[in-house]
């Protein structure tokens, strides 16, 4: 199973317009007002260290584990992507929790919901 997990975070007093975000930033990788830029290269490290066994490539943007899946990771300087694969649960989890403590939410597209309650809106 695949899937996609996208991340981001609206800057104060801003629309929040999720599907919007989601085909523009994440799909499109265009820039948007509304958006705060992320520490990119700070989170990617942090990918790697949470995931050191895994095999990485691409310049640390492909990782892979016999048994855990994969995921690839898509990047402007406003959002975040995985293209998950076959991955477990647990390490998804993980990637969420990389990201919440970098203050963005995750959007999951295939239900059309981005799990932002814990942030000031």
């Amino acid at each position: 199973m695949s899937m996609d997990l996208n991340f981001w975070k609206y800057k104060e007093n801003a629309a929040h317009d999720n599907e919007m975000v989601y085909q523009t930033a994440c799909c499109e990788g265009e820039w948007m007002d509304e958006l705060e830029t992320l520490p990119v290269d700070e989170i990617l490290k942090k990918i790697a260290s949470v995931f050191p066994d895994w095999t990485i490539q691409d310049g640390g943007k492909d990782f892979e584990k016999e048994g855990h899946g994969a995921f690839q990771i898509f990047t402007t300087s406003q959002i975040i992507r995985f293209d998950c694969y076959g991955m477990l649960e647990t390490d998804m989890n993980s990637l969420m929790d990389i990201l919440i403590d970098f203050g963005c939410p995750l959007y999951d597209p295939q239900i059309s919901t981005r799990f932002d309650g814990w942030t000031d809106r």
